[in-house]
C-alpha cells in the first residue's frame, strides 16, 4: 500500500524547487554581469588602441601634404595676390584704379573663403583644425576690410590708402589670425618631426633664443621659432618662415652678428625685417648648401619657388 505524501513533504519539495530556481537564477545573473564587465573592459582597450593609432598618425606626412594643398595653398594664393596688388597701389601709378584693385582682392578673398569652408581637417589633428579655422577667420576679415575701402579708395593717394588699411582694426586682426594659423601649421611639422626623431630637442618659442641656442636647433624648430616671433610682432610678410630662417643662418655665418654686436635671434630678425633683406624663395635657393642632412617633410614650399 502506497504511502501518501504529507503536507510537510509537499512544502519541502516546493522549497527545494524554489531554492534550485534561485540558485540557477543567481548563476545566470552573475554570468551576465561578468560578461558585461568583460565586454566593457575589452571595449575600453579596443577604443584606447584606436585612440593611440589616431594620435600616432595625427601629423604624419600624408596629413601635412593634404593640408598644404587643400588649406594652406589657397590662402597662400590670396596672400601672394594681396602683396602684389598692394604694391601696385603703393607705387602710386596713376593708371592703377585702386577701387578696382580692392574689388578684385575682395572677390578673391571671398572665393578662397568658400573653398576653405568646404574643407575639413580630422579631429585627431587639432593643430591643423585650429590652423584651418584661423585661415578662415583671416580671409573673412580681409574681405570685410577690402569691402569697406572700395568706395573711398580713389579719393585717397596710394600712400594714404595703404596707411588707412594698415591701421584698420579688421586688417590688424586678419593679420593676427593668419599668423596664428601659420604658426599652428609649423607646430604640426614639429610634431611630425618628433614622431620621426624621438631624441629631437624642442625649444619654447615664447623664450628669446640666443645665438648658441639657435645653432643647436634643427630646421623645423627654427622655423617654428620664426613663426612665433612673426606672430608676436604682427609681421605679416610675403616670404615663408624658412626664408627668414636661412637668412639668419647666413647672417650669423658671415660674421655680421659680431660686427653689429647682435647677441640674439630677435635682434637679428629685426635687422633683416627693417632692411627688407628676406625674399620668398631664399630658402629653396640655399637649402642644398645649408641643410643637406636636415629632416624635412616633403612639402612643396620646401623645394619649389612659388
Amino acid at each position: 500500500m502506497n504511502k501518501r505524501l504529507t503536507r510537510t513533504d509537499y512544502l519541502f519539495a516546493l522549497m527545494f524547487i524554489f531554492m534550485l530556481v534561485c540558485i540557477l537564477g543567481a548563476f545566470f545573473y552573475g554570468l551576465r554581469i561578468g560578461q558585461d564587465k568583460a565586454d566593457q573592459k575589452y571595449d575600453k582597450i579596443l577604443h584606447a588602441d584606436k585612440a593611440v593609432t589616431q594620435e600616432i598618425g595625427a601629423y604624419d606626412q600624408q596629413v601635412l601634404v593634404s593640408y598644404y594643398h587643400t588649406i594652406f595653398l589657397p590662402f597662400r594664393e590670396f596672400q601672394n595676390k594681396w602683396f602684389d596688388l598692394m604694391s601696385q597701389i603703393e607705387l602710386g601709378n596713376s593708371s592703377v584704379d585702386a577701387s578696382a584693385v580692392l574689388k578684385e582682392l575682395y572677390k578673391l578673398a571671398d572665393e578662397k573663403y568658400n573653398v576653405l569652408q568646404s574643407k575639413n581637417m580630422p579631429a585627431s589633428s587639432p593643430l591643423l583644425v585650429q590652423s584651418h579655422q584661423g585661415y578662415l577667420k583671416s580671409l573673412k576679415l580681409f574681405a570685410d576690410t577690402l569691402k569697406s575701402y572700395q568706395s573711398k579708395a580713389n579719393g585717397l593717394s596710394g600712400a594714404q590708402l595703404i596707411d588707412a588699411i594698415q591701421k584698420d582694426a579688421f586688417f590688424q586682426e586678419a593679420k593676427t589670425q593668419a599668423l596664428t594659423a601659420q604658426k599652428n601649421y609649423f607646430d604640426s611639422i614639429v610634431a611630425w618631426n618628433q614622431t620621426m626623431d624621438h631624441d629631437m630637442e624642442a625649444f619654447d618659442p615664447n623664450n628669446n633664443a640666443n645665438l648658441d641656442q639657435w645653432r643647436a636647433m634643427n630646421i623645423n624648430v627654427k622655423n617654428q621659432y620664426i613663426t612665433a616671433k612673426l606672430l608676436k610682432n604682427k609681421a605679416f610678410q610675403p616670404f615663408y618662415p624658412q626664408d627668414m630662417t636661412i637668412r639668419i643662418d647666413e647672417f650669423i655665418a658671415s660674421g655680421q652678428t659680431k660686427k653689429m654686436n647682435v647677441n640674439d635671434v630677435n635682434q637679428t630678425m629685426d635687422l633683416l625685417l627693417n632692411t627688407n633683406a628676406v625674399r620668398s624663395g631664399d630658402f629653396v635657393k640655399g637649402k642644398a648648401r645649408w641643410y643637406p642632412k636636415e629632416l624635412l617633410p616633403q612639402l612643396p614650399f620646401f623645394s619649389d619657388v612659388n
